[in-house]
Order: structure tokens, then sequence, then C-alpha cells
């Protein structure tokens, strides 16, 4: 597996990839909800067409069996959707696997399968979706990194351009971004920001 790049957005359409991964964006999830199984098969085919086209590699979040139907790369999968997957069938079709975490049992769960990266979160209050977790804090990101060693550590939640480089002093290896990019009045320029950051 390739060195995955620092900058992780994650975004809910084809459209959405469009508009930023020309921009230089080389890791970005689509992470789609409440779709027929057509309308998503349309969107990850047209994003994997996307990211193949422009040196980006695409991340499937839990729809592995359509991701591994479209010759897609790699998938993401939260604890409860990893319950339920092939991982045996994800390995052997040569996807990379990402896998998130919010608490020392499920980073269990995660290493017990060997991911190609562990997501930490939420790192700070976020507004994207309730949780029952509290934010983790930068603190965890350095516990999480000391147990994990070389797999890499992403750190989702509340984060932001501004925020980042305390992930990255913590332990992030990765930094993922939802909002922060897709509320800003010019989601353009953030991303251009955001490539700025991670990449100095």
């Amino acid at each position: 597996m390739t060195a995955l790049d620092r900058f992780y957005p994650i975004v809910d359409s084809a459209a959405w990839i469009d508009r930023i991964v020309p921009l230089g964006v080389r890791l970005v999830q689509l992470r789609i909800k409440d779709r027929s199984p057509a309308e998503l098969r349309a969107q990850i085919r047209a994003a994997e067409a996307t990211c193949l086209a422009q040196g980006c590699l695409l991340v499937v979040n839990d729809y592995w069996q359509l991701a591994i139907d479209e010759g897609c790369r790699f998938v993401h999968l939260g604890q409860e959707d990893l319950a339920d997957a092939d991982v045996g069938a994800i390995r052997r079709a040569g996807l990379g696997l990402g896998l998130s975490s919010h608490d020392g049992e499920e980073l269990e769960t995660a290493l017990a399968v060997s991911p190609d990266y562990i997501a930490l979160g939420p790192v700070y209050p976020t507004i994207l979706k309730q949780m029952k977790w509290a934010p983790q804090g930068l603190e965890k990101l350095g516990d999480w990194k000391r147990r994990i060693g070389d797999i890499p550590l992403v750190a989702i939640g509340g984060m932001s351009v501004e925020r980042a480089a305390g992930a990255f002093a913590a332990g992030a290896d990765i930094v993922s971004a939802v909002t922060d990019i897709t509320l800003n009045p010019d989601p353009e320029d953030r991303v251009r920001q955001w490539l700025a950051a991670t990449r100095a």
C-alpha cells in the first residue's frame, strides 16, 4: 500500500469529488447515506473514474461489496459495518481497509484485522452527526499513535485548517475534514488552504 496523503476530505457525492479532486486532492472519501443501490453504484463509479483520472485514491465508505464490484481500491468501515463485512473478501479483492475507532475496545477490534489506517474521533466537537462519544482531544491522539505504531492514524471530528498542526503534532499522520470544507462559503479556496497546510 502506497503512503496515504496527509489531507483526507470526506464528501457525500461524486459532484463534490469533481469539484475538489482536480485542485490536487490525493485522498478522498465518498460517504453517502440513504440512496438506492443503483444511485450508489452510479455515484461510486463516477467518483472512482474521476479519482483515477486525477491520480487520487478514492475511499468508499460502508459499501464494500459495491466497491469490490466497481473495481475500487479502498474502503472505510465503521465498527458496526466491520461486524457485518467479509474482511477476507475485501482483502482478496486487493482493497485497502480503513477503520473507525472511538474507544479502547474498538481500537483492539480494529487492530485485530490489520487495517491500512485507523481513524480516531471525534477529536473536537463536531456538528456532522450525533455521537455517543465525547470529544477525544489531542492527548488521545498521542496515546493511540503509541499503541498502533506504524499504522497511519487519521484524526477526524471538528477538524479545521487551523487545528491541523496541533493534530499532527499530537501524533496524527492524516487529518480528515468534512464540514470545514462542505459548509465553507468558498470550498475550493478552503481545499487550497488545506493543501498548503498539509504539504508545507
